[in-house]
């Protein structure tokens, strides 16, 4: 398989663990892999970006500009911030929930629509609602797995469901597991979805 995915969010929203996910079923099933990331500010909401570069054609871990095949983005103005990254003919999926700045607490009327908007208008978009998905589970912080389940719903992940569920069990701490599948699983359904409504 040859695949660039570039998975982006803010600081605290699971961004690196989502990658190792990738990267690590990559590798299980037979793929070189190259990854990265870039996490600056994270620990005070500063954005993160993560790298995932699949097959033996990926000589460094970073992708070039118009490079990505899928785009991952757990907020949206982080979305259209690393859209410069996707290939013409690459795919986003987006959480539609926004994550406000700290620099714009106090009023600030930033709700990620216009961006949702933006986006629609130049690419192939798959727009999820971390908030709706993750309800019954108790929290966002599942989202991460969740819109793994979505990736690979669509097929643009390329990984098959079993390898990824296999590495969630492996990786996620046992306390968190049950809740993690029921994620992947719940985000899995919308993907097939969204390829079922085309």
């Amino acid at each position: 398989m040859k695949k660039d995915i570039m998975i982006c969010g803010v600081g605290g929203q699971g961004t690196v663990l989502a990658s190792k996910i990738i990267a690590s079923s990559a590798m299980n099933e037979g793929s070189a892999v190259h990854s990265a990331e870039t996490i600056g500010m994270a620990q005070r909401g500063g954005p993160v970006t993560s790298h995932v570069r699949v097959g033996e054609d990926a000589f460094s871990p970073l992708i070039p500009v118009g490079g990505a095949d899928l785009l991952i983005a757990f907020e949206p103005s982080e979305a259209v911030r690393n859209l410069k990254y996707l290939k013409k003919d690459g795919f986003v999926i987006v959480n539609c929930v926004p994550v406000k700045p700290t620099s714009l607490a106090g009023g600030a009327d930033y709700d990620g629509k216009a961006e949702i908007e933006f986006l629609k208008s130049k690419c192939g978009c798959l727009v999820v609602n971390s908030d709706e998905l993750c309800k019954p589970f108790g929290s966002s912080k599942f989202f991460n797995v969740a819109v793994l389940g979505a990736a690979c719903g669509t097929g643009k992940l390329g990984l098959s469901k079993d390898t990824l569920c296999g590495e969630i069990v492996r990786i996620v701490p046992e306390r968190f597991k049950e809740k993690n599948l029921a994620a992947f699983e719940a985000g899995y359904k919308i993907g097939v979805n969204n390829n079922a409504n085309k």
